[in-house]
Formats: structure tokens, sequence, C-alpha cells
């Protein structure tokens, strides 16, 4: 009576499928509007300047961190289709909120914070997908369900700026429709897009959803959140104490992960500028194209550590994800004798005041419509203004390049080993706080890196900057190593399965 039957090995995998959409979907709302927050935010209120552009772009990781661990609380006790509906809806709303910034008379800058800000609220429902995938797979099934999610939510960031693209072809003036003062442009189209989509997804989630729970064997139990439509067995296994040292640590290598991550894409943009004296245009055109190869090599690598992880573990994986983002910073230190160009012509004729700020706090995507008053030219070059552009060597292109392969290959490798691995440690018990926790901990990496970039790199230059994440990377290796043996499934530490 515990085997699986054909009928509900189906429903449960259809409604998997259905958890990867809203995953794909969440990390859409992120990206499709990356590119056009700041020209958007420019045009609505000329009042709003590139640090508030740092914080609208913040609080979505911010909005996300807070929503994370109550949206999973509530999946803990409640049919989990509620808090899926609900965050869906908050987005959905949000993005019409965006679609409505320019029609408040003043505080425009605070309404477009509200939205992003809101829909990084709704994507705090990573975490009650997250938790149901882990809920509703078996051991055996875990890491390829986990590296599905990650690679639909790394599908989803790759398409969100082709979208937006697709879009700019509205341009900036588009069609009014009068009765309801929609603006139809480039910059409200995609996020109307979004709200549609996310429409879509709540009536798939009604449609098709159901809640499935299966034990580390597979075989069927009694959901907490299922609303009496199963009577199947109650899980024996959930007795025994969580590994709270596993879980911590887990959630202190997740961080540093997101963190390098996030200081890698923030990085992108003013490092090429000022090693190899690329315009803002072409920094942001260059820096696009090799972030979306590293995306498409990140999905490959999702798909191979699947086939991997069953021959090695997924320990042996994360170690070596670790190391390889360690190789990929290490590379990036400069060496070489040459320094890079000075930018001596703004102190000359003093035509534009370079500031720091929009270049180093803003990922590279916002600056793509940073434009420059047509009678002047951009000085290009390491500004004069960084001291340590006088004393440090240039990094060489090929390094760069090199570095850039290596964190693709790494930070997708140790993205799913470290979901999996901590699905698998906290075993049958609801999953949705805990997942909560690690969401959250992601996005204050993602809130840290960009301030961290903006500070070290601009202060003390790519050596300082480059040695201190190495440093965070080793030390992570260093917790790996100190709770390895503790990183096994729930059901293998009470002796219920063998690895």
């Amino acid at each position: 009576d515990d085997v699986e039957t054909q009928e509900h090995y189906k429903s449960r995998w259809r409604s998997i499928w259905i958890m990867y959409l809203t995953m794909f979907l969440s990390s859409v709302g992120f990206s499709i509007v990356i590119m056009s927050v700041w020209p958007y935010l420019q045009k609505i209120d000329p009042t709003a300047d590139a640090s508030f552009l740092g914080w609208i772009i913040a609080s979505y990781s911010i909005g996300q961190m807070v929503a994370s661990p109550l949206f999973g609380l509530w999946s803990n006790y409640r049919p989990r289709r509620e808090p899926l509906v609900v965050s869906t809806a908050v987005s959905v709303a949000a993005n019409c909120l965006y679609a409505y910034v320019h029609a408040p008379h003043s505080h425009n800058k605070y309404y477009m914070l509200t939205a992003r800000a809101l829909v990084g609220f709704g994507a705090g429902n990573v975490a009650v997908v997250r938790s149901y995938i882990a809920g509703a797979t078996s051991l055996t099934e875990r890491t390829s369900a986990m590296a599905n999610t990650s690679a639909c939510q790394a599908v989803g960031f790759i398409l969100g700026p082709v979208f937006q693209t697709c879009f700019t072809l509205i341009g900036e003036e588009g069609v009014t429709w009068k009765l309801i003062h929609l603006e139809l442009n480039m910059y409200t189209a995609p996020v109307l897009f979004g709200a549609l989509l996310g429409v879509i997804n709540i009536i798939l989630i009604f449609a098709i959803f159901r809640e499935h729970r299966v034990d580390d064997l597979g075989r069927q139990c009694k959901s907490v959140n299922s609303e009496g439509e199963e009577n199947d067995v109650v899980d024996q296994d959930a007795e025994g104490n969580i590994d709270h040292v596993a879980v911590v640590a887990l959630n202190f290598l997740f961080f540093v992960i997101l963190f390098v991550f996030a200081v890698f894409e923030t990085i992108a943009t003013p490092l090429t500028m000022d090693m190899y004296s690329w315009t803002r245009k072409e920094a942001v055109f260059y820096n696009g194209v090799i972030l979306s190869v590293v995306g498409v090599e990140s999905v490959i690598v999702f798909m191979v550590v699947k086939i991997l992880s069953k021959r090695t573990g997924e320990r042996a994986i994360l170690h070596g994800g670790l190391l390889i983002v360690l190789v990929g910073f290490f590379i990036l230190l400069p060496w070489g004798k040459k320094l890079p160009n000075i930018q001596w012509q703004e102190i000359k004729n003093n035509s534009i005041p370079r500031t720091t700020s929009i270049e180093t706090l803003v990922p590279f995507w916002s600056l793509q419509a940073v434009q420059l008053p047509s009678n002047q030219t951009e000085p290009v070059g390491c500004p004069i203004t960084q001291s340590w552009c006088r004393n440090t060597p240039m990094i060489y292109l090929a390094q760069y390049l090199s570095s850039d392969v290596l964190i693709g290959l790494g930070y997708p490798v140790c993205n799913v080993m470290s979901y999996t691995l901590y699905s698998k440690i906290l075993g049958p018990k609801p999953q949705g706080v805990y997942m909560g926790w690690l969401t959250a901990s992601g996005s204050g990496a993602r809130i840290l890196g960009p301030v961290f970039v903006s500070q070290v790199y601009t202060h003390l230059g790519p050596r300082w900057a480059f040695s201190l994440i190495c440093g965070v990377v080793v030390l992570s290796l260093l917790v790996l190593e100190i709770v390895y043996k503790r990183l096994i499934a729930f059901s293998v530490r009470y002796g219920r399965m063998q690895e």
C-alpha cells in the first residue's frame, strides 16, 4: 500500500513542473526590467540620482529577504497553494503599479522603489517552491529536481533581458490608452507582460497543482498541507532532530556563493571600463554578451551535474565547485607589469566629473541607457580619482575571460549542490521555514555584494577586492571541511537508508 500508483506519480510530477514554471516566472520578473530601470527612473523623476538607483536594484532582494521566511512558515502549516497564489498575486499587482509610476505628480521614484520591493516580496515564493520540491521527491530524484529548478531560474534570468530587448521596438513613446491612463511603451510593456505571465501562473496553480509528499525512499506519506484529499500512510520517519550545525554551515556556504556571484556581476562593467578603456556602451554590450554565454554555460552545467552527482555524491561536487570559483577569482589578481590607461582628460578640461557611484553601485544591465551629452566625448580608462590606478598593473583580457568561464562553471555547481544537500539534511520534516532562511541568506548576499564592490574596489582596487574574495572562499572551503561528515541525508543519519 506504500507503493506509488502510476496516477499519483503522474500527478506528483505535473505539480513539480508547475513549480519549475513558477521559479522561471519569478526570475523573469526580476530580470525583465533590469536594463531599463535607470532610463525609466530618469524619465519619470529627474530628482533621482545613481545612488537611489542602487536602492531600487537592492529593494527587490530586500523584499525577497523579508518575505521568504514568512511564506516558508505559511507553507508549513497550510496548503501550499495559498502562499503560492498570494505571492504571485502580489507580484502581478506590483508589476501593474510599476507600469503606473509615471502617473502621480510627485515622489514618483518612491512609487518605483515600492513597486520593485513588492515584486521582490512576491518572489519570496521560491522558498515555498523549493520546499515543495524537496518534499515531493525521493532522495534519488532530489538532485535532478533541484538542478531543474535552478536551471529554470537561470533560464529566466537569461530570457528576461531578451524579452526586454524585444519590447524596445515599441519605443519610448509607445501608445497611450487614455481611458485608464495607461502608457504602453518600452518601459511598461515588459512589466505588463510579466503581470500576464503571473496571471497564467495562478490559473495553472489552481488547475493542475496538487499537494504531494513522499518520503526519502519515494513512498507516499500524508502531507501536513493536504486538504484531506489523500489518506496515505503517515510518515513514521520524521522522528529525530535536524542537524542544526549542518544547516547553519550550509546557510553560510550559500551566502558566500551568492555573494561572490553578485560581486562578479556587479564588477564586470567598472572593471572592464577601467582596464580596457571601454566606453559605457561597449562595456554594457560586451559584458552583456559574456554574461549571456555564462548563462548558457550554467544551464549546461546544471544538466551535467545531475548525472555527475550520482557517481561522486553531492559533497564532493560542492567542494569541487568552490575550488573552481577560488581559481576563477585568483586568476583575476593583477600580476603583470603593464599599467592600465589613466584617464587624464577630465583633469585637463574638466568636462565630465566622473562619479564612481553609478559605475560601481549599479550592475551593468541598468547602465544601458546612461547617455552622455552629444557634444562631449566620454573619457575612457582608469579614472585618476581612483588612486590605485597609478600603481596597480592591469588585468589582461585573457585573465578576465578565463575567470568568467571558471566562475560560470563553479557557481551553478555550488548553487545546486547547496540546495540539494540542504533539503536532504532537513529530511521528512516540513521545510518551508528552513528554505525561507536559505533564500533570505541568498538575498542578503545579493544586497551586500554590490555594496562591498563599490567600496573596496573603488577605494583599494582590484588587488584588494579579489584577495578578500579569495579569502572568503578559502574560509568557506574550511567550513565545508569541518562539517563534511555531517552533510548527509536525514534518513541516512538515522540509519534508515544507506548512502
